[in-house]
């Protein structure tokens, strides 16, 4: 098997996802999975040590806050919509867009206890109980279970379905979302 060039512009997993990305928004969206697929191991890891990694405990807690968000406003407000009106009736993608949306409104459930406990992690006010970590590594399971229908179903039909045209409103409103639209005079 060929080995593809590495992208610059692709992630280490670890630093936000690059915003040049945007030019393709399915491709930042995958790039997104992959970050969010790092901070479940993450989690995992703080979950696990008997002293937690503070700098991973603030780095996740950033992401569940800050990024994450965005990247559900992403596929709520964007992907979803189109995806309906482009998919087939036997895609049946209303039952996949269905579990991701029960996904979404569970991980905004926990989010703020579990965002809270991590920025106590990272400021070292915190002594993970049984059930912080329970809350830790549910998430992250939770977490991976719901990427593998994003990148397994939803985005290959989002390739195979959405056209140039939707990808272009798609990329504008992830872009006006950040605040980048004002950079790039989008």
């Amino acid at each position: 098997m060929a080995r593809r060039a590495h992208d610059p512009r692709r992630g280490d997993g670890l630093s936000p996802t690059d915003p040049r990305l945007l030019g393709n928004p399915l491709d930042f969206l995958h790039e997104d999975h992959l970050r969010e697929r790092e901070i479940c191991v993450m989690l995992d890891r703080i979950a696990a040590a008997e002293n937690p990694d503070q700098d991973a405990a603030a780095h996740a807690a950033g992401f569940l806050a800050d990024e994450l968000p965005l990247h559900f406003a992403d596929e709520e407000e964007d992907l979803f919509p189109l995806l309906r009106q482009r998919c087939a009736p036997e895609d049946d993608i209303e039952r996949a867009l269905a579990r991701l949306l029960a996904d979404h409104v569970h991980a905004g459930l926990e989010m703020p206890d579990l965002v809270r406990l991590l920025r106590l992690v990272a400021e070292g006010e915190a002594t993970l109980s049984p059930e912080d970590r329970a809350l830790l590594t549910r998430y992250a399971s939770h977490s991976r279970r719901h990427l593998v229908l994003e990148n397994a179903i939803v985005l290959p039909l989002a390739r195979a379905r959405l056209t140039r045209s939707d990808l272009d409103r798609m990329r504008l409103a992830m872009l006006h979302r950040r605040g980048l639209d004002r950079l790039i005079g989008g």
